[in-house]
């Protein structure tokens, strides 16, 4: 596969099927407990920040998405590059390169002073693929975890909640009031 091959545009809605299922093949969500894969992950992003959300894909289908927003934590001027994942057959040859660059220039141009990302500590080859398109690491932070010992493995009853969800929504509120007309003074 030639890059020149690939199509990388924004994300639309005749996407999400397959996103959704790249998503669901990619993420390991027990690797990084603190966070979960679903359709509204993809919605919240899309919603509050359309223009950082790309995809690439060839005449196969889909190769890859990039999903990022802006406002991380109560930084709103911090862009953040939150979900990227690739197909076996992109993987070395430009395409997550391309995918970043595409978010980075949206969330740069939406006003982002700093873009962040975060790799499990596992993932030598995103670690050097972010490195290349310019992050740095910056900040080290190791999570740790103590399980109930009340709990069987493999019983836990409450659902996973994306924390990323409310920040994005608080996002997304912020965008449409300053976005709303006013109606005059008040």
């Amino acid at each position: 596969m030639n890059l020149s091959d690939v199509e990388v545009r924004p994300l639309q809605l005749t996407d999400l099927h397959a996103v959704l299922g790249l998503g669901h093949r990619a993420f390991d969500v027990q690797a990084m407990p603190y966070t979960s894969w679903s359709l509204s992950s993809v919605a919240a992003h899309w919603d509050a920040q359309p223009g950082a959300c790309w995809i690439a894909r060839d005449e196969e289908g889909l190769l890859g998405f990039v999903l990022g927003s802006l406002s991380y934590d109560e930084r709103e001027d911090w862009g953040y590059l939150e979900w990227i994942a690739l197909e076996d057959r992109a993987r070395g040859r430009g395409v997550a390169s391309a995918l970043v660059e595409r978010c980075c220039d949206a969330l740069f141009a939406a006003g982002a002073s700093r873009i962040i990302t975060d790799v499990e500590s596992g993932n030598a080859a995103s670690a050097a693929m972010m490195r290349r398109n310019g992050f740095a690491e910056k900040v080290t932070v190791t999570l740790f975890v103590r399980t109930n010992p009340q709990e069987q493995p493999g019983t836990t009853t409450h659902s996973l909640q994306d924390p990323a969800r409310s920040r994005l929504r608080r996002a997304a509120r912020a965008t449409e009031s300053r976005h709303r007309p006013s109606n005059g003074p008040a």
